[in-house]
């Protein structure tokens, strides 16, 4: 393919006038083409036999309002996929690694979410998770309080059922000092499925991917 892409390259370049050149820039193998702006792959540029990286564009791996859970489950998969070329032991990391969200068996430091405050509880145009937490921080101990350009990091715990996630958003530190429960479930819902089954669906099916990703035993602890 990389040979091709040279000859091509250079086959256009002379049916164009100078300084007009078409370089050969890489190739990507394999390749999960999700959707539009959205894929991943090895990325092959210089050398047939090892690929440079592992390219990755519009895919949750390194967006900051999601949790590092996210981007460490979704890079562990791609991996699997794409270099061990082990779609199955993809789903099977998937599965144990929900098992042990839902099982408390997660360091909390993986589900940490942190958004910056940009503006006062006033200028939002709606209720926003860190926004109230710095709010109900600065009540508890205004020193300590996040100000404005501050990134405020906060988790999801368990509340009254259909309490919004901004009521349930809390400082990391004060819910281990408390001891106050992690709501798994938000993490699951909110925050894992859907970049797993952006991921899976191409491989296994729209509907046998959620069937086998958040369905099964490994959702019951």
């Amino acid at each position: 393919a990389m040979d091709i892409g040279r000859e091509a390259a250079a086959w256009v370049s002379s049916h164009f006038t100078p300084p007009i050149k078409l370089e050969f820039e890489k190739v990507y193998y394999p390749y999960l083409l999700i959707n539009k702006k959205r894929y991943a792959g090895l990325y092959f540029s210089s050398s047939a036999d090892t690929h440079d990286k592992m390219d990755c564009k519009g895919i949750e791996t390194v967006r900051r309002d999601n949790c590092p859970l996210v981007a460490n489950l979704i890079n562990t998969c791609l991996q699997k996929i794409l270099i061990d070329r082990d779609p199955q032991g993809a789903v099977g990391h998937a599965k144990e690694v929900i098992s042990d969200l839902l099982c408390n068996r997660i360091d909390i430091s993986q589900l940490v979410i942190t958004k910056e405050l940009t503006r006062t509880a006033q200028e939002y145009a709606g209720k926003q998770a860190h926004v109230e937490l710095a709010e109900r921080m600065r009540k508890r101990d205004a020193g300590s309080a996040p100000n404005l350009g501050d990134r405020v990091p906060y988790v999801i715990i368990k509340a009254a059922k259909g309490a919004a996630a901004y009521m349930k958003s809390e400082d990391p530190i004060y819910v281990l000092e408390n001891n106050i429960p992690i709501d798994t479930q938000y993490y699951l819902e909110q925050q894992l499925s859907k970049p797993l089954l952006r991921i899976f669906e191409p491989i296994l099916g729209e509907s046998k991917a959620e069937s086998v990703l958040l369905k099964g035993d490994h959702t019951r602890c």
